[in-house]
């Protein structure tokens, strides 16, 4: 049995490595440079545009209003793909892309988020065209159909885009199992046991790694995860829109308290960025262009991870909103990706460099221990009575917890394509099983073989975003000339002649 699984862990390291640091990073990033020059570089020469019509619209009644049918409001689906992507990434990810490929592993970041504003971008726009309604009355869209109706629409193309959607639910389908449900479970119990510890619960064990304690904190999270998935998107997204923007506030501030105590090493800080993106420290001395790949690979796979830009997973609640103008929701992708890494994950950088926990003139790889690194810089301000560490903790239960409602949604969708809306029920259940062997499982081949199988879904939601980038082209063509200049054309709002019309009527 050993030997199946040591056979098991190497053939899953050997397709992470290509998903992740070859064909997959590739494909990223020549997707993001792709749309970005289609669109005329739209997340800048549209910045105050874009800005304006997502948070410079949060108080108006259209944006947070709650729909009367199944749609939920763009500031919900905003909130409940940030529930998705703010996650343990953007702790202890940013800290370990650090610890592996140093300062200059943020600049990288910083650049795939770039260019992944219009890959989400791009996501979301097809995802509103080519949506239609379920069984229940409710919004279905996602890379599955676009996949299948966009891809698959061209000639000679129809079964390579059924074939490439089905592939991607599946995969959407065990990545929410283990990313989305079991990983993000463990993360929460470690933390919690470490931070809160309760000696009579944390003594009795009942397996190797796994104690009472463990079994409680994993019974009270399935039931409150129940209470909030079996009531449908509806009240995810309920849930999302109260508990996101407290949490990522609450971390934006204790983030900034504790920069703003260490001034005098922000600008030591982002000197190291901006150098060892270039010039990394190495253990050995000098620098070869194996070294800088190394940093650049941390950064832009630690900011995937962070932002999921190119997985394909946001776009499927995103495309739930009451929004119209595939542009509109498009623009809240941008937003979606500035906000988790070029505030939340640059913010989280910060902190460790500023806090004294990282040494800048320490060479690559000589850090080990990421995974308590942000823990420490909170206590080092926030020191009394670990003040700090447990604030981490909560900070890490909101983010995961959360991560782990819009996954539900995510593999919601992708066992509707599956097996059908009424069968969703089940595929519900499951995920509250996988929820609670998340507190008991101590092995992590079930968490890297999820994260590979995260990987494989942006394959083919990228290749189908590459293919219909002509498409997103011309649908922000058409917003441009009749939004911002003001010409009577007819808008680009479905691919299906009824949904069109009904749009049009309503805009």
């Amino acid at each position: 049995m050993n030997q199946f699984f040591t056979a098991l862990e190497q053939i899953n390291g050997d397709i992470n490595t290509f998903v992740w640091t070859t064909l997959g990073l590739a494909l990223l990033l020549f997707t993001g440079l792709l749309t970005t020059i289609l669109t005329k570089f739209f997340q800048i020469t549209h910045l105050v545009h874009w800005m304006k019509h997502t948070i410079g619209s949060l108080f108006k009644k259209d944006v947070i209003g709650h729909s009367k049918d199944k749609s939920i409001s763009p500031f919900q689906a905003l909130c409940t793909a940030l529930a998705a992507t703010i996650g343990v990434g953007n702790i202890a990810g940013v800290a370990a892309a650090i610890c592996i490929g140093g300062p200059g592993a943020v600049f990288w970041m910083w650049v795939a988020a770039f260019f992944g504003m219009m890959t989400n971008y791009s996501e979301n726009v097809l995802g509103i065209y080519y949506r239609r309604k379920n069984y229940d009355g409710e919004w279905s869209g996602g890379a599955m159909y676009y996949l299948q109706d966009g891809l698959g629409s061209k000639k000679g193309c129809k079964a390579i885009g059924k074939i490439l959607a089905v592939i991607f639910s599946i995969c959407t389908l065990l990545a929410s199992f283990g990313i989305g449900a079991m990983g993000q479970i463990n993360k929460i119990v470690v933390n919690i046991e470490s931070a809160f510890p309760i000696s009579t619960l944390v003594n009795i064990k009942l397996y190797e790694g796994v104690t009472l304690y463990s079994v409680i904190i994993g019974i009270i999270l399935v039931v409150i995860a129940a209470l909030i998935v079996l009531g449908g998107l509806k009240r995810i997204a309920s849930f999302a829109e109260k508990i996101v923007p407290f949490m990522v506030v609450l971390f934006i501030v204790g983030s900034i308290i504790i920069i703003g105590i260490n001034y005098t090493s922000i600008l030591p800080a982002f000197k190291a960025i901006f150098v060892t993106a270039f010039n990394p420290i190495a253990v050995s001395g000098g620098v070869t262009g194996a070294i800088i790949k190394q940093v650049m690979v941390q950064g832009f796979k630690r900011g995937v991870f962070s932002n999921e830009a190119g997985l394909g997973s946001s776009v499927m609640v995103h495309s739930n909103s009451n929004i119209k103008e595939p542009v509109k929701q498009g623009m809240w992708g941008i937003f979606e990706v500035f906000a988790d890494t070029m505030v939340v994950c640059t913010l989280t950088a910060l902190v460790v460099l500023t806090s004294g926990v990282f040494d800048l003139s320490a060479p690559m790889g000589f850090h080990t221990n990421d995974a308590t690194m942000v823990a420490s810089a909170f206590n080092s301000v926030f020191s009394f009575a670990n003040i700090g560490e447990k604030f981490i903790a909560i900070a890490i239960l909101l983010f995961a917890f959360t991560t782990v409602l819009g996954w539900d949604h995510y593999g919601s969708k992708a066992w509707e394509y599956l097996f059908g809306t009424k069968t969703v029920k089940i595929y519900k259940i499951i995920h509250l099983v996988m929820i609670m062997f998340g507190a008991l499982l101590t092995s992590s081949l079930a968490w890297d073989i999820s994260d590979t199988f995260n990987g494989l879904m942006m394959i083919p939601n990228l290749i189908g975003v590459i293919v219909l980038s002509g498409l997103v082209c011309k649908i922000t063509k058409n917003y441009i000339d009749r939004v911002i200049r003001k010409k009577n054309i007819k808008p680009m709002l479905s691919v299906f002649p009824d949904i069109q019309s009904e749009q049009e009527n309503n805009l």
